[in-house]
């Protein structure tokens, strides 16, 4: 058997071209192990063995069979049209299906050529032929599945074949007629395939009827139906078989047996449904008036008849939720082992007419009944539900362990706290006390920290942070102070404001530029002098003459405005202020000084900042130091260095251009090498988040208000990034509209009209 299975799993034939000579040796495999052989007996069956060496002394003629690589070779392809034709056959040994590409072009010229084949080995419980015949009719189904979804020509359609009646019967009816072996295979047939492509075959013209018989290799080397396909694709489609007038077939053997169910309703008069009611005591309430009888509300209801209207409801839940195990314990039988009232050895209470848990608690004399014999309820039921609302109500929307211990004081529900959990969830109050923001996944690096090869500052991102009480002769003044950072390179300018207005930030705007050169685009957040800037370059840009205003147009900045309350959409700059105030706070404190020293420290500081490393430093000293971002704006890592000094007669060489072209292509090189890759990995907000579409109810987050002031409102229109998440909402609260991200965002549960 070793040496059978050995010579049988080195015929590699991905296409399946000599299944019809393979099929032979599985055939003679499955009879092997039906004789109980070890897998190294020499002692085989004589017939099987004179078949195995028979079958073996034709593998020398492998080398004859070949297969052509194209498809085709005479038609044209570009005005050809492609289809694929699969074939399907068994016997009791085998089954299997074979597949062809029929190409045809505006000429009329047709060619057929070979795609693939599967076999199988017939099952060893013995099958009938139609349910053989359906096996093969699933092999070619999944067959062509393969190929549609492997094949990159354009294939106009796909056909199939096969020489049954009684399966083309079969696939024109419902899969739920049939037993499960025949039932389960037309499904899939049919969730593969359309039926009405399904044709007959004759057995004379079905090349699949070679892998149920068998070939040999000097059979499979000639251009034989096996390889070329059957005669009739070769023709126009007037030629092709017809398909047989299929009269009903015996199938009865395969037909489900009718099962005929009876179901007898005792209604119950005073019965009420809970899902009609949207709290527990408006239940009780209808319960109660349908048990006393009373027309009209203002009637007097009992305080019996409410206890009343309670345990009819538990107990009409209960024989809802658990029939069998009712109507067993109330007949005094144990219940089912796969009950799910098993662990809790649960009981009936004659005096209610309940189920109670009975557990291990029988002997403590000190709880009431009602602790120790909880009533036992379903979770998913719409009692239970409103049961837990009214809990949650009365307690104020506390936590979930608290509702569920307040409830398993005389309830006991199963799989409780997920219940209490699914109910809060849903409950607007306990969201707006608890509710978090359903924050998107991290976004991608936006274009403007990617500009590589660009100069420094190409795209900035700039804020104010301030106010510093400067000291001018006697008297105080503020100052705010600006930092402008380059969103690639990380590089920082800061500079100092007299004002926190319009004009203030016009001239540092005007000298950042005269420093550090005009940038591509600026992104800030929405500070009203940032926004009164950009309007005024509008309007002067505006009133410029058009002859001047079409020379300057290429050189316009964009402005790109941040969400209100949204601080990490700038977090590359916000960071920075970050470190700056504590080099700031650190050096100069609480103390006040003069504009000239703060001025000072700031320039400073801007010189640390830009002086800090890119990426990871190593401990290595055989290691390359890091690149910082002086070593693009300077030339160095930081102005303690001294720089390359050139002779007077050098000063327009070539050299000096080199020398700094050769430090910003080190510059990028260490960046895209050591920094950049850091930037691949999210740090948080890694899950993928529905959505926030547009009508739903929510929160703002708003920090400066405490929960129970905090605005609802409704999305209105939502804002969606280039990874099509929705990053921002237009929020109508009363009135009024509010632009937010969607990290200030706490979605609510649909407020009741």
């Amino acid at each position: 058997m070793r040496h059978i299975y050995s010579i049988l799993s080195s015929q590699y034939d991905p296409l399946g071209f000599i299944t019809p000579f393979t099929t032979r040796a599985k055939i003679i495999v499955q009879r092997l192990w039906d004789k109980k052989r070890e897998w190294d007996d020499p002692d085989l069956p004589t017939d099987l063995k004179n078949a195995w060496l028979t079958w073996e002394d034709e593998l020398p003629q492998l080398s004859c069979v070949t297969l052509p690589r194209c498809y085709t070779t005479k038609v044209d392809p570009l005005t050809s049209s492609r289809t694929v034709h699969t074939f399907c056959d068994a016997s009791e040994r085998a089954y299997g299906a074979v597949a062809y590409l029929r190409t045809e072009d505006s000429k009329g010229q047709i060619e057929v050529s070979f795609l693939a084949a599967r076999s199988r080995v017939a099952p060893k419980k013995q099958q009938t032929i139609p349910r053989l015949e359906l096996c093969a009719a699933l092999t070619g189904a999944q067959l062509a599945a393969v190929l549609k979804r492997e094949l990159t020509l354009d294939i106009s359609s796909f056909r199939y074949w096969t020489d049954s009646t009684t399966v083309l019967n079969w696939l024109q009816s419902d899969s739920c007629h049939f037993k499960v072996f025949v039932g389960t295979r037309v499904a899939e047939i049919q969730e593969l395939t359309d039926s009405h492509l399904w044709s007959y075959v004759p057995s004379q013209d079905n090349p699949a009827d070679d892998i149920t018989r068998g070939l040999s290799l000097a059979q499979l080397a000639e251009p034989t139906r096996w390889k070329n396909g059957p005669e009739f694709l070769q023709k126009p489609l007037s030629s092709w078989p017809k398909m047989p007038n299929l009269e009903p077939a015996d199938t009865s053997k395969e037909l489900r047996k009718p099962v005929s169910f009876h179901l007898i309703a005792q209604g119950d008069q005073h019965s009420v449904i809970a899902s009609q009611f949207d709290n527990f005591q408006e239940l009780v309430n209808a319960t109660a008036r349908s048990l006393h009888g009373a027309a009209s509300s203002t009637d007097t209801v009992t305080a019996d008849t409410y206890k009343k209207a309670e345990l009819r409801i538990i107990q009409q839940s209960q024989m809802e939720s658990f029939p069998d195990e009712y109507a067993q314990l109330q007949a005094g039988k144990a219940i089912s082992s796969n009950s799910r009232l098993k662990t809790l050895a649960a009981e009936f209470d004659s005096d209610t007419q309940l189920i109670r848990v009975g557990g291990r608690l029988r002997r403590c004399h000190l709880l009431s009944p009602d602790i120790l014999h909880q009533i036992v309820l379903d979770p998913v039921h719409p009692v239970t539900k409103l049961l837990i609302q009214q809990y949650d109500a009365q307690l104020h929307h506390p936590g979930t362990e608290r509702v569920f211990a307040e409830i398993r004081r005389r309830f006991w529900i199963l799989r409780g706290r997920q219940a209490v959990r699914s109910i809060q969830h849903h409950c607007t109050e306990c969201q707006r006390w608890r509710g978090k923001p359903n924050i998107p996944k991290m976004a991608d690096l936006p274009p403007s920290s990617l500009r590589l090869f660009q100069p420094a500052f190409y795209s900035t991102g700039m804020d104010c942070f301030g106010p510093f009480i400067i000291k001018i002769g006697r008297r105080n003044e503020k100052r705010w102070g600006i930092i402008y950072k380059c969103l690639t390179t990380r590089a920082v300018y800061i500079d100092l404001l007299s004002q926190a207005d319009t004009d203030s930030f016009l001239m540092s705007l005007r000298r950042f530029i005269a420093r550090r050169g005009k940038p591509h685009e600026v992104c800030s957040d929405q500070g009203t002098n940032f926004k009164g800037g950009d309007r005024e370059l509008k309007e002067a840009f505006n009133n410029i003459h058009p002859q001047l205003q079409r020379e300057l147009a290429k050189q316009q900045i964009d402005f790109h405005y941040n969400p209100p309350n949204s601080p990490h959409f700038g977090g590359s700059w916000e960071r920075e202020i970050r470190s700056l105030k504590a080099a700031l706070y650190t050096t100069i404190g609480v103390q006040t000084v003069t504009e000239e020293v703060l001025r000072t420290v700031l320039v400073e500081i801007e010189g640390i900042l830009n002086s800090k490393p890119l990426g990871y430093v190593s401990s290595d000293v055989a290691d390359p130091d890091p690149i910082t971002p002086n070593s693009l704006l300077m030339g160095r890592r930081d102005s303690a260095l001294p720089q390359v000094i050139y002779p007077a007669s050098e000063l327009l060489s070539r050299k000096r251009w080199r020398h700094s072209q050769i430090l910003a292509d080190q510059f990028w090189s260490s960046y895209m090498r050591n920094y950049l890759p850091g930037l691949q990995s999210r740090q948080k907000w890694q899950q993928e988040k529905d959505n926030l579409t547009v009508g739903t109810v929510v929160m703002v987050a708003d920090p400066q208000f405490p929960r129970a002031l905090r605005p609802v409102g409704t999305v209105k229109s939502v804002q969606v990034g280039a990874d099509n998440k929705v990053r921002a909402a237009e929020i109508q609260i009363k009135d009024r509209t509010y632009i937010r991200p969607v990290v200030r965002l706490i979605k609510l549960p649909s407020l009741p009209e």
